[in-house]
């Protein structure tokens, strides 16, 4: 539930929709921040068609689980070339390419994978070579959580979100597979299941966990910001403050100069329903998930409280 961008012109109108009333929500369990390095040995996958779509969606999150101890990838499917500004789709692509590697880096993510398909054509890629890649890579850097689209989000429009979704819910569950690929074990990969999923939506979708990203929430700001070539954030607040001041009219929010007023445009007007979202759970600033754990721990609770020695 990203804000709703307040549009500088009908040519930047923000793709973020404003929040659904119809999420359904069953019973919600709230992620606070937790001290140490609890995470300490686990690694995190953050998987996005396009290059703004975790920095909007779930860029807090996946701070706060890097700061608590995870080793953290990017993957980007799409090379983006539908979207952003260039001269030519050559250089759009480039220039993509180029912020993502920069939110990368300022999420603290160890590499970012550039898969490279066909922006807005994704439903025309190889599914199965999709899914198979994605289940090397898991294998490859021992994904113990997935964050990405859900796959059970409603009302999506853009097949890039929903074809990465689809797979990377399969991808999670093959990996872990014996008999899946085995040509990845005569090459040292292991099977390895995905236990975790942080899925979110542009859509109505089931929420079951609220994550409080308050303390994050100026470095997603700083990671959005990374996001020039497409996307509502990056360099939108300068430009509101320039056609403004054109006008011969100012918005005090955007303070002084470019770089306060896109911190301040993306902070506090695109991320809005971040803070609307918090304000529900007592908290500053909060991003919303439908999240899938590990399987029933009943059996291993059962175990640890009845076994005994022979």
């Amino acid at each position: 539930m990203a804000g709703a961008a307040l549009p500088a012109s009908a040519a930047e109108v923000s793709q973020i929709p404003k929040g659904f009333a119809t999420d359904q929500h069953t019973n919600v369990f709230f992620e606070g921040p937790q001290s140490g390095k609890p995470h300490a040995g686990k690694v995190l996958a953050a998987i996005q068609p396009h290059c703004d779509d975790i920095p909007i969606f779930a860029g807090g999150t996946v701070l706060k689980l890097i700061d608590e101890g995870y080793t953290g990838y990017l993957i980007r499917c799409s090379n983006d070339e539908m979207a952003g500004s260039g001269d030519s789709v050559g250089e759009v692509v480039l220039n993509n390419e180029v912020d993502t590697e920069e939110v990368g880096r300022r999420m603290g993510l160890k590499k970012t994978y550039h898969l490279g398909y066909r922006n807005h054509l994704m439903d025309n890629a190889s599914l199965l070579e999709f899914r198979s890649r994605l289940i090397f890579l898991f294998r490859l850097l021992r994904v113990d959580t997935v964050v990405c689209y859900d796959p059970w989000g409603h009302y999506e429009e853009n097949p890039d979100h929903y074809v990465t979704a689809k797979m990377v819910e399969a991808a999670c569950w093959m990996s872990g597979g014996r008999l899946d690929y085995p040509e990845h074990f005569d090459a040292g990969l292991e099977p390895k299941s995905v236990t975790e999923k942080y899925y979110f939506s542009r859509g109505p979708q089931l929420v079951n966990r609220v994550v409080d990203i308050s303390k994050y929430m100026d470095q997603k700001v700083h990671v959005n910001v990374a996001n020039v070539t497409q996307g509502p954030a990056g360099e939108t607040g300068s430009r509101l403050r320039r056609r403004l001041a054109e006008q011969g009219k100012k918005l005090p929010l955007l303070g002084d100069d470019d770089d306060t007023a896109n911190r301040q445009y993306i902070k506090h007007l695109v991320f809005h329903e971040d803070a609307e979202l918090g304000k529900q759970y007592g908290v500053e600033y909060a991003e919303k998930f439908h999240y899938i754990g590990p399987g029933d721990g009943y059996v291993s609770e059962y175990l640890d409280k009845n076994v005994v020695d022979l």
